[in-house]
């Protein structure tokens, strides 16, 4: 049988895809695979297993013929929170896996790919699954991005602070020139439209209205954010929300996440090694929390994620997620999928906020600017940052 081009794009796409999961493992030791220093961090290993799983069970064992599952243990193992397909080790549990062993695993993935270029060759991959196998890529991808926050945790609670790279990627840039971005009152549409892939969580495009309101041209610094902190934000509850400061006292927070003052120098664990901290850079690494704290020391707030989405086109975005002050809720018209790919998102559309753009370690091509993402409050281990509004 001759595969058509359509099918080869795909096996390229496919395969494009799951290298670039191997290529950001390739920098571990084997030791690295297995560590969960907190239940919010999954091993590097079980990330490679599960998003195989994802296509296995998703697309080979219920549309390839005579397909043979690698090992019927692994759903057990690999199943992240589909209760749909059935029991699953728990989240905590992840890093207790000393089997499957990394080797076995990356068997696993040989296996799985190998059966996934002959099945994207074959009659059987019909037009219908041509959207489940691009949110397959589009899970791979998120994961990606999980598997390098994930992996700069376990690397940067390491006492040694060993590098992940020696190769430092530069930053993109941002303004120099601090200033604000004027908006008028009006009726808007956020929402996904046009071609190509979105999450179900970005439909329908719908209209929203705004009051005037102005939004920074661009993130918060390291330096703008150490001037909150040497005002004392850390200590001053008026600006906190009461869970905020109840976090804050109960993990003695005194600095985002990764920064450490060493002999009165502020440090900052990076992917390349502890760096002394670089003022002009984009804050990273703080939660909800602190980002509302520092809006609201600053006199200001966060965006809305339509306010975000509407000026999104007037300003650089990617560098970091940013934090809005929207929970994540469904648009009007929302509607869950049939079965497990129902509860990919709508089952988490309570208790967490929304973060809007990408950020450095989002997968080429696997950004928007509808993209919702969205995590807890109390979270710093994300590459995220402040964008201020009023």
């Amino acid at each position: 049988m001759i595969a058509s081009p359509k099918n080869i794009d795909a096996v390229k796409k496919y395969t494009a895809v799951r290298n670039h999961s191997l290529a950001i493992c390739a920098p571990l030791e084997i030791e690295d695979y297995v560590v969960q220093p907190i239940v919010d961090v999954s091993p590097p290993k079980w990330h490679l297993g599960h998003t195989t799983w994802f296509f296995e069970t998703f697309i080979l064992l219920p549309n390839f013929p005579g397909y043979t599952v690698f090992d019927p243990q692994y759903n057990f193992v690999f199943n992240s929170y589909y209760e749909t397909i059935g029991a699953r080790v728990i989240r905590t549990d992840r890093g207790n896996l000393s089997r499957p062993s990394v080797s076995e695993v990356y068997r696993y993935r040989k296996y799985v790919d190998e059966q996934m270029e002959i099945f994207l060759q074959s009659e059987h991959m019909k037009q219908a699954l041509e959207p489940l196998l691009e949110l397959g890529l589009n899970h791979e991808q998120q994961h990606q991005e999980l598997l390098l926050t994930d992996i700069k945790y376990i690397l940067g609670h390491n006492p040694l602070f060993p590098a992940y790279t020696k190769e430092k990627s530069p930053e993109a840039e941002i303004s120099k020139a601090s200033g604000m971005i004027p908006f008028s009152e009006g009726i808007y549409e956020i929402g996904f439209q046009g071609d190509g892939f979105c999450f179900d969580n970005e439909l329908g495009r719908h209209k929203v209205f705004l009051h005037d309101f102005e939004i920074a041209n661009h993130p918060v610094t390291n330096g703008e954010y150490l001037e909150f902190m040497e005002a004392g934000g850390y200590h001053d509850f008026k600006h906190w929300h009461a869970e905020g400061w109840d976090w804050v006292k109960e993990n003695k927070a005194e600095s985002p996440l990764y920064w450490h003052s060493i002999d009165g120098k502020w440090m900052q664990y990076t992917l390349y090694g502890l760096q002394e901290l670089d003022l002009e850079q984009t804050l990273c690494h703080i939660n909800f929390y602190e980002a509302s704290a520092y809006a609201s020391w600053k006199g200001m707030r966060l965006p809305t994620e339509a306010e975000w989405e509407v000026a999104s086109d007037h300003f650089n975005w990617g560098n970091r997620w940013e934090w809005t002050g929207s929970a994540y809720l469904p648009y009007t018209g929302f509607k869950k999928e049939a079965g497990a790919v129902g509860e990919y998102n709508g089952k988490f559309m309570i208790n967490q906020m929304v973060l809007r753009g990408a950020s450095e370690a989002t997968p080429s091509g696997h950004s928007r600017n509808t993209y919702r993402n969205f995590f807890h409050a109390r979270l710093q281990w994300q590459f995220t940052g402040i964008r201020l509004a009023r």
